[in-house]
C-alpha cells in the first residue's frame, strides 16, 4: 500500500510535468548529426521538441537498465551457483534418507522381554 502511494506521489507529479514540457514546447526543431555543417539537411531531423526530451527519457531508462543489468551479473551467477549447489545438497539428503528408512525396515528391532 505504501509502495503504491509513493508511485502515486512522484509518478502523477512526473507525469503532469511532462504533459506541460510537452505542451509548452510543440514548436520544431531542428537535431543536425553533421557538426561541420549543420545546414545540411541530410544529417538532420526536424520533430516537435518534446519529442526530442521524451527520446532522450527513453534511451536514458534504456541505457540506465541495461547498465544496472549488467553490473548484477555476477550476483546472479552467483544466485545459479548456489541454487545448483542447493540442489544438489538437497539429492544427496534424499538419498541419504532413502538408504536410512531401507536400512531400517531391513533391521527389526527384539520385542521388549519383562
Amino acid at each position: 500500500m505504501l509502495k503504491k502511494l509513493i508511485n502515486i506521489v512522484v509518478l502523477v507529479p512526473l507525469g503532469i510535468i511532462l504533459i506541460v514540457l510537452s505542451v509548452a514546447n510543440r514548436q520544431a526543431v531542428t537535431l543536425a548529426f553533421n557538426p561541420f555543417n549543420p545546414a545540411d539537411s541530410v544529417l538532420s531531423v526536424s520533430a516537435p521538441f518534446f519529442v526530442f526530451l521524451f527520446l532522450a527519457v527513453i534511451v536514458g531508462l534504456i541505457l540506465g537498465a541495461g547498465v544496472t543489468w549488467l553490473s548484477q551479473g555476477k550476483y546472479r551467477r552467483r544466485a545459479r551457483n548456489e541454487a545448483s549447489e542447493a540442489l544438489k545438497w538437497h539429492r544427496e539428503a534424499e538419498k541419504h534418507r532413502s538408504q536410512a528408512e531401507k536400512l531400517a525396515s531391513q533391521t527389526t528391532l527384539p520385542a521388549p522381554q519383562n
